[in-house]
């Protein structure tokens, strides 16, 4: 079988992509019994230098020579972003090609789009790799979970703030400093704040969410919050009372209700997903009959990425004109049935810096109390001048009685600082 590809971008991933078809073209055929051929592809400047020696007519300024171009029938889009991607997606399915794509963004906000368009097409839609680079996780819960109901999903699916919290909790270097180290190894676009402020792990958990609990879990479902607020003092601290920190994805399904957040965690020490450092990735799921199961592996990268990306192409080789659907419908409007839960049970973590006098520990029992908040432990540093560092951790409450008690600790005179409220997860 031989099957013509075109690309759409060129970039590190799309580097990673032609170098494992070009340099195992053959184990590919003698496996899978496919001649991959890279015919033509999508760049935005033809006469840059590259290091690669290519065919003097394979790339091309005009996506519509890819197409418009009946030969070609599976398009790999390696551009990232919305637009143009979005367009030309569109374009390459309602144009009766198979679309293989790693842009999470464009999956999570335009996947209606996409699938009604392959629906209609009788073409493919696969995006493997729009989720934890070389980690199968969308094969194993799209085609290898189905006996189960999944009610858990907690994702390490960062790699740039796994690298960074890692370096400040082993090394003990402050966040700006990690974070120069992870763009200096490339962990890190030149521009971070998507990786930083979670937006990256908020796109692939919408996407891992809605294959997990078959309903569409769209974006505004989803609370975010990132990493820049969380500080040397809070991983060490944290350490003390015998935690990690993590950027979790999070969601929990439980009835008809749905909790999806995305949020540094503090998690047991001895937690699977604990021992997942610098840049790698992992995801733990719970499901009815499995159990617990854990992936891990390289989340980002070339190779990786481009090794999820043409597992895609294999498999859609394989289906031809009979391609996998998802079952439930990935449009905007929520199903009828399903709940989304905002106020979250879980344990927290809250530092404050208090005023180094009797009866100040009593008024902020006394306003955890109100809102039945219940104390697990605290620690009391020793004091900085006239001040003390307070370290509660809670029983599980309620997100939104942690957030009343906090407006009303900060009123308390003798508080001089929240410092930070952290999720505690088990």
């Amino acid at each position: 079988m031989k099957k013509n590809i075109g690309f759409f971008g060129f970039g590190n991933i799309g580097k990673g992509v032609y170098k494992i078809i070009q340099g195992n073209k053959e184990s590919i055929y003698h496996k899978e019994k496919v001649d991959l051929k890279i015919k033509r592809i999508l760049v935005r400047d033809k006469n840059k230098n590259r290091d690669i020696n290519f065919r003097s007519d394979i790339l091309t300024e005009d996506y519509k020579d890819i197409i418009l171009d009946d030969d070609i029938s599976i398009v790999i889009e390696v551009m990232g972003g919305i637009e143009p991607a979005r367009t030309m997606i569109l374009a390459a399915l309602n144009n009766k090609k198979t679309v293989v794509t790693a842009n999470k963004e464009v999956i999570a906000k335009h996947w209606d789009e996409f699938d009604n368009a392959a629906r209609s097409n009788n073409v493919g839609l696969y995006f493997e790799a729009s989720v934890a680079g070389g980690i199968p996780i969308i094969k194993v819960i799209g085609e290898s979970m189905q006996a189960n109901e999944i009610t858990n999903i907690l994702g390490i699916i960062n790699g740039t703030t796994n690298y960074v919290l890692t370096k400040m909790s082993d090394d003990r270097i402050k966040f700006d400093d990690a974070l120069e180290g992870a763009k200096r190894l490339g962990y890190s676009e030149p521009d971070p704040s998507a990786d930083i402020s979670g937006l990256d792990v908020m796109y692939k958990l919408s996407i891992l969410s809605s294959m997990g609990f078959h309903s569409r879990v769209p974006l505004k479902n989803i609370y975010r919050e990132g990493i820049s607020h969380i500080t040397l003092d809070d991983i060490i601290y944290g350490k003390e009372l015998g935690y990690e920190i993590k950027l979790l994805a999070i969601s929990k399904k439980y009835e008809n209700k749905i909790e999806t957040r995305v949020h540094p965690t503090f998690i047991p020490a001895d937690h699977p997903l604990a021992s997942v450092k610098d840049s790698f990735n992992a995801i733990f799921i719970k499901g009815s009959a499995v159990g617990e199961l854990m992936l891990y592996g390289r989340g980002a990268g070339d190779m990786p990425t481009g090794s999820a990306v043409v597992s895609d192409v294999l498999s859609a080789c394989k289906q031809s004109d009979n391609h996998r659907y998802q079952t439930f419908h990935e449009n905007v409007k929520l199903n009828d049935n399903i709940e989304f839960n905002d106020n979250w049970e879980t344990e927290f973590f809250v530092r404050l810096t208090v005023k180094d006098k009797s009866g100040v520990l009593s008024k902020i029992a006394g306003v955890f109390a109100v809102y039945g908040v219940s104390i697990a432990s605290l620690i009391q540093k020793d004091k900085i001048g006239k001040c003390a560092p307070l370290i509660f951790v809670t029983h599980k409450t309620k997100e939104k009685s942690i957030e009343k008690a906090i407006v009303d600790i900060k009123l308390i005179d003798d508080v001089i600082k929240v410092e930070n409220v952290i999720r505690v997860e088990r």
